[in-house]
């Protein structure tokens, strides 16, 4: 089993917050074998919902900036916070793909800042796992990193694409694994391997 979070979507017709997640998502995780659990944003405590369930992995997926770089979803930035802090205590493995990825940059204290040319294109990337050419969706990102992180790939620009963390099983992409069709056969052992940990 694994755990995954959701974006929040404000309705205003109905003034309602609501969590959702594309359907990729799931697909992409059941591609990887495992069942995917959605993680929802309104629990108080997500450590004991991680506790109780014991996943093999978290996945932190895409979907609203965090609150202190113009986000509107407070909720989501406790949910992520409160998951990988659960996830080490608890040694589960964690992946974060965009969004997510930023949510593991800032928990280790890199400074986002605001990219060009990297929303809705495909661009190669370079590193230790090799040139890639990998989609993009995001507007924020990093170009140096703290000591805790290795950068694992990185755009010509200089924008970190992929980072591991050294002392714990995280790891996070830029770029969204659910929006390749099909899915990339090295981002599914990437999760295989760090989930097996």
């Amino acid at each position: 089993m694994v755990i995954y979070t959701q974006r929040v979507e404000v309705v205003e017709s109905y003034q309602e917050r609501r969590d959702c997640a594309d359907q990729n998502i799931p697909r992409f995780l059941q591609a990887c074998g495992y069942l995917p659990v959605p993680m929802p944003n309104v629990v108080e405590e997500p450590a004991a919902f991680v506790e109780l369930l014991q996943p093999v992995g978290i996945v932190l997926t895409g979907g609203n900036s965090i609150q202190r770089y113009g986000g509107t979803a407070p909720e989501r930035d406790h949910t992520d916070a409160c998951m990988i802090e659960a996830a080490i205590k608890n040694n589960i493995p964690v992946y974060g793909f965009c969004r997510g990825m930023q949510s593991i940059l800032d928990y280790f204290g890199c400074e986002l800042e605001v990219v060009e040319h990297h929303v809705a294109v495909r661009h190669i990337v370079h590193g230790a796992w090799g040139d890639m050419e990998v989609n993009s969706y995001h507007n924020l990102a990093c170009r140096r990193v703290t000591k805790q992180l290795r950068i694992m790939a990185q755009a010509e620009d200089s924008v970190v694409e992929a980072v591991m963390a050294d002392n714990y099983p995280i790891m996070g992409s830029m770029w969204h694994p659910e929006r390749e069709n099909p899915f990339a056969d090295k981002d599914i052992e990437r999760i295989k391997e760090l989930f097996l940990s």
